[in-house]
């Protein structure tokens, strides 16, 4: 049963922070930063032929814009859109080859958007090729892909598996239509069980179902429906995401209907009946809002305290860099951030001129590496161990973050937090506001309030 949690003391932690998928967030990275910084990286990262790395593809292109969409997507009617699109990639694939060399290893090549299944079989098979003829892809590596049921068939995704994905990922959001119609995203039930079924019968070992919460329309009673139909499912993992409704981040927002849209202690508590679900049915709960089938490779690293967090979510097969391609795309090489232009015009542009199209990053010094270290820790395992930063920086976190634990006690007072000659710990209660727990350590939000590209984290 659900913990006991006041409306009051949620609002109390309801406030705006970063999510954590890096650290420094992407708020406080430089503008100047951008071809030079990022061969620079590339160079030192030539030197170290033996660091496993992984990938991420952006493939941008929808059928169809959806409302609540905060991902960077385009829709097109140019027929050769997708190919110009793969033409740049391979050329950008060539300059950073030709910085790092090829055949090195992979360890997790994700593609996302978009709507990665939007490319036609040819497509797909070219953008392969053009990764696999330049990396060496680990005979265990992750090879995963977001998919939208709208415009899959069993057929594609069996064409999928047989083109070395082994992981997929169903973006289903809700199944009420209320709600689909709300958020400009008509997505029939069946179709997106027929779709599901087909990733079952093409052998799949990981399927993935995303859910959203928090949309127009959604009711404790339809999104009990919608659940208790994807626990029905048995997907591997889910993960069901908190909608962040920031217009003035994306657009297109606007056209969402807010007046019907449940906020504070009441969308809460639709995630509290979502934890609750999923461990009644047997699911091990993933950081802060994935959910993961016991002996799932998830949740095996959650009880090993081996769980790590990217830009790609939460991973069991870290890599010490990631790189990205594509417009929009965010890596993290050799200790430095980088972001890919997110239009697509400047980003083609810089590529066809030979330049890297790098807009933003950021060097970390050692204070970063530090806090990184110590928020990623207690976003995925939960936990801060004093010992956690003696190897590396050469003295324990409580000693290095004395000033930082100086809050520490409201937080021990609220029950989100015990602390002893171990370390931090985050308490059943304070899982829920997990993320206000890590703020603590963020050096870039001292003092800044309220921060507008944040989510609320309630």
């Amino acid at each position: 049963m659900s913990l006991n949690i006041p409306a009051d003391f949620v609002e109390k932690y309801n406030t705006a922070g970063p999510r954590y998928t890096s650290y420094p967030t992407v708020p406080a990275w430089k503008q100047a930063f951008g071809d030079a910084e990022y061969r620079e990286a590339l160079a030192e990262l030539a030197q170290k032929p033996g660091d496993e790395l992984a990938i991420y593809l952006h493939l941008p292109f929808c059928a169809k814009h959806c409302f609540y969409c905060g991902c960077n997507a385009l829709v097109t009617r140019e027929k050769n859109a997708v190919t110009e699109y793969l033409d740049r990639v391979e050329k950008e694939l060539a300059m950073v080859t030709a910085l790092i060399g090829t055949n090195r290893r992979v360890v997790q090549f994700h593609w996302g958007g978009g709507t990665p299944n939007y490319l036609s079989e040819t497509e797909v098979n070219r953008a392969l090729a053009m990764f696999r003829g330049a990396f060496d892809l680990a005979p265990d590596a992750e090879v995963s892909l977001e998919i939208d049921p709208r415009i899959a068939t069993p057929e594609q995704v069996a064409f999928l598996r047989s083109a070395g994905f082994n992981r997929i990922s169903l973006g289903v959001q809700d199944f009420e239509e209320t709600v689909q119609v709300a958020i400009g995203r008509r997505q029939g039930r069946e179709r997106t069980l027929n779709v599901y079924q087909g990733c079952r019968d093409a052998g799949f070992p990981g399927v993935n179902v995303d859910l959203v919460y928090g949309l127009p329309g959604q009711t404790r009673e339809s999104f009990t429906h919608t659940l208790g139909e994807i626990i029905g499912l048995q997907p591997d993992r889910v993960a069901c995401f908190s909608y962040a409704h920031v217009p003035w981040v994306r657009p297109l927002q606007n056209k969402v209907d807010t007046t019907h849209m449940l906020g504070g202690y009441d969308k809460f508590a639709l995630f509290q009946l979502t934890v609750d679900l999923f461990k009644d049915a047997d699911y091990t709960w993933i950081g802060i809002d994935h959910f993961a089938k016991k002996g799932d490779e998830l949740s095996v690293a959650l009880e090993n305290r081996a769980l790590h967090r990217n830009f790609m979510g939460y991973a069991t097969k870290p890599a010490p860099h990631m790189l990205a391609f594509g417009m929009s795309g965010i890596g993290d090489v050799c200790d430095r951030f980088v972001q890919n232009d997110a239009e697509l015009e400047p980003w083609g542009a810089a590529i066809d001129a030979g330049r890297l199209p790098i807009v933003k990053g950021h060097k970390l010094n050692d204070d970063d590496r530090m806090r990184r270290l110590v928020i990623l820790n207690v976003m995925c395992n939960l936990e801060l161990p004093w010992k956690l930063t003696e190897a590396a920086f050469g003295a324990p976190a409580d000693r290095l973050l004395a000033g930082e634990l100086a809050a520490l006690p409201p937080l021990v007072a609220d029950g989100l937090v015990t602390a002893d000659d171990f370390g931090l710990h985050i308490t059943d209660k304070g899982r829920y506001f997990v993320r206000n727990v890590a703020m603590i350590f963020d050096a870039y939000l001292a003092g800044a309030g309220d921060k507008p590209l944040f989510s609320r984290t309630v």
